[in-house]
């Protein structure tokens, strides 16, 4: 990543001084030495330490994001030439409003009370209050990055600071590399899963906006917020969001329409299964799935894999792949509108010269493209898998795609079946209620599907009738009972829902005023 750095300026990584440090201990876990060289030569601070899972225990993310912002600040008021503390926070840190503007919004609980719990309650207890301390929020981060908001407004008040939010932050756009990623946290994740083909529901609302961000646009946008912070500082806290969707916007379906296709031009080693992800709108619905495409073929390799004799480990990949699905969730099915005003009049007040090297605008975003650099950044820079392979990857996807047909046609083939032998059934079961009919029974169509039970039939109850519809024999035997009609008052009146016999609505017989 930074060959080019190295071979152009190779002494600005000379100025480069590491120190030890921890912000989960007192004064950050900083020797005396160390504090006193930030102390007397730093000028510019940029916070971006934290913990961003989701799912992180509450006491830990309170430690790291709350408690550690406080010891933070606490060293930035010793600094004799401190000129800009840049704060990152998250967009949605104040994700339980629709609208989010450029301001710190009131905290969703006092956070000193919160670190006075981290000395003594135990982690057992904070795990079981913290759905009820999260509240409408959906995860731990979230919460904690809007607390570390409101104590730097109370902590930092008299410090030039500034607080930059950015949203989904995905891959590089242009430096350091394009594609460049190095974890798999957020939309990467999904990607791996995807293109190994493992991945293949997912709920989502594609009609919504997906407000990626690049990351080294918040990146250079940080850099020119402690630039203007420390050449025009004012006494009000300045906010940015650093967004898309107010700028070039793009939506989930999108997202995974240009993935998709990307995946498939730029394949992965040993893919399990062709890439094709879905986007389910209904949470029960992809729920059912999850558990036919992700959990029932885990087990059924991994019991392959232990009669080969081989480590399993498909279930465990798809206990990881549900649990990113589950912390992405909340934010694939829900939208927000981020102004960025601030963003845009910093923008403007750039040169020509600084745009072009600290560019945070997404005017010249083309999605498509981005996405085809965000696939081949996650297979180079996550998965080590070099582009030298990407033939035989290919090769091995067609392999993949000839499967994928061919299990298709079993299955309609399997359906078909299923329907014939459904047919034959019910034209059994027909020919039995015609049989009833030239008895005397009256035989109606419900056209709701609900067989009433309760109503009485003469010789026999209507529930004793149920479990004979689904038997075109059994009813048979039953029809042939009713060998002379019977008296009219003891004429039994038949309702059978009509998903039984597989009929049209309205089906009647000509001559019979019953409907059939």
């Amino acid at each position: 990543m930074f060959d080019h750095l190295r071979s152009t300026s190779p002494e600005v990584l000379r100025k480069l001084v590491p120190i030890q440090g921890d912000i989960m201990l007192p004064g950050l876990g900083v020797s005396t030495e160390d504090a006193a060289t930030i102390i007397a030569r730093v000028s510019v601070v940029f916070h971006a330490a934290a913990t961003v899972k989701f799912d992180e225990a509450l006491k830990l993310s309170l430690q790291m994001n709350v408690l550690g912002t406080k010891r933070l600040v606490e060293l930035c008021h010793r600094m004799d030439k401190l000129v800009a503390l840049v704060h990152v926070s998250t967009a949605y840190c104040n994700c339980d409003r629709g609208e989010v503007k450029e301001e710190v919004y009131p905290p969703p609980t006092d956070p000193y009370k919160l670190i006075q719990l981290v000395d003594w309650m135990d982690d057992d207890t904070f795990n079981h209050l913290t759905p009820k301390l999260i509240g409408s929020r959906p995860n731990t981060y979230t919460y904690t990055k809007a607390l570390a908001e409101h104590l730097l407004v109370q902590e930092a008040a008299s410090l030039p600071l500034v607080i930059v939010r950015p949203s989904i932050v995905a891959a590089a756009w242009r430096e350091p590399l394009p594609g460049w990623v190095d974890n798999l946290n957020g939309p990467t994740g999904l990607i791996v899963g995807a293109g190994k083909g493992m991945l293949r529901t997912l709920h989502c609302r594609g009609e919504l906006v997906a407000d990626l961000i690049p990351v080294d646009i918040p990146i250079n946008l940080l850099i020119v917020a402690a630039w203007h912070t420390a050449m025009h500082r004012k006494n009000e806290l300045v906010v940015y969001n650093c967004v898309s969707g107010m700028e070039r916007p793009v939506r989930w379906g999108e997202i995974n329409e240009h993935g998709m296709s990307a995946l498939r031009r730029n394949a992965m080693n040993d893919v399990v299964w062709y890439p094709n992800l879905h986007f389910t709108q209904h949470k029960t619905l992809n729920t059912i799935a999850v558990l036919l495409q992700h959990w029932l073929p885990a087990y059924l390799m991994d019991a392959a894999a232990r009669l080969a004799g081989k480590r399993p480990i498909m279930v465990r990949i798809a206990q990881k792949l549900d649990r990113a699905a589950s912390c992405l969730e909340y934010f694939t099915t829900h939208e927000w509108r981020f102004s960025n005003d601030n963003v845009q009049s910093l923008w403007s007040q750039l040169s020509f010269q600084d745009q072009h090297t600290f560019n945070f605008a997404l005017s010249a975003l083309h999605w498509p493209t981005y996405m085809e650099q965000y696939c081949l950044g996650t297979k180079r820079y996550v998965m080590k898998e070099e582009l030298a392979t990407l033939p035989s990857a290919r090769k091995h996807l067609t392999k993949m795609w000839w499967v994928q047909q061919t299990w298709r046609v079993l299955v309609v083939l399997v359906v078909w079946r299923l329907l014939a032998l459904r047919s034959k059934t019910a034209r059994t079961s027909l020919h039995a209620l015609l049989s009833l009919v030239d008895c005397g029974c009256s035989v109606s169509i419900d056209q709701a599907n609900i067989i009433p039970v309760g109503v009485t039939l003469q010789p026999a109850p209507v529930t004793s009738w149920i479990p004979l519809l689904t038997d075109g024999g059994v009813f048979s035997k039953a029809a042939a009972a009713y060998t002379k009609p019977l008296p009219a008052a003891q004429q039994p009146v038949i309702v059978v829902p009509r998903r039984l016999l597989l009929l049209p609505p309205p089906f009647k017989k000509p001559g019979q005023p019953t409907g059939l």
